[in-house]
């Protein structure tokens, strides 16, 4: 069992500085060899659909939870010495910031396959909900089957 490290949990309609929040993580604990950052960004294009815009919305509260129980759990597997999990919420452009996820650890490997981790189980258990809109109109976007393919390499089973 490890120690629980600092995380930092965002949900806001702002966007997000990745240089000033690796500069804040890296600050916090001189034992840090390694951060992985990922930022997710709008595509502008989803299936063959141009898509013109995104709207993400959440749960104000239970979303937090969520984002805190998923980030305690890679605490939990990996030496982990920080997270930072910001995700943005309102209406987004293709081409804008969505999510950024930076793990810190002492080594390389525990940073990667954390920040993985992370990423997989938000794609798949976060409490948000995605609205593209096209030419066509807009929809509510389901969740996939990869997303769901991918977490599972995660669960082990049980005894």
């Amino acid at each position: 069992m490890h120690n629980t490290p600092p995380i930092r949990i965002l949900v806001q309609e702002a966007d997000f500085d990745v240089n000033a929040e690796l500069k804040r993580l890296s600050q916090q604990n001189s034992n840090i060899g390694a951060i992985v950052s990922f930022v997710g960004l709008v595509r502008d294009m989803n299936n063959q659909q141009k898509i013109n815009s995104m709207t993400l919305e959440h749960y104000p509260g239970m979303t937090e939870k969520s984002l805190q129980d998923i980030a305690n759990q890679a605490c939990r597997r990996w030496p982990l010495q920080g997270v930072t999990i910001i995700h943005r919420i309102g209406l987004l452009q293709p081409t804008e910031q969505i999510v950024l996820v930076l793990t810190a650890s002492a080594h390389r490997h525990a940073a990667f396959s954390s920040a993985d981790f992370l990423m997989d189980y938000l794609k798949s258990l976060a409490p948000f909900w995605k609205k593209e809109a096209s030419a066509e109109g807009s929809h509510w976007v389901d969740a996939r089957e990869s997303d769901q393919l991918a977490l599972a390499r995660w669960v082990t089973p049980s005894s």
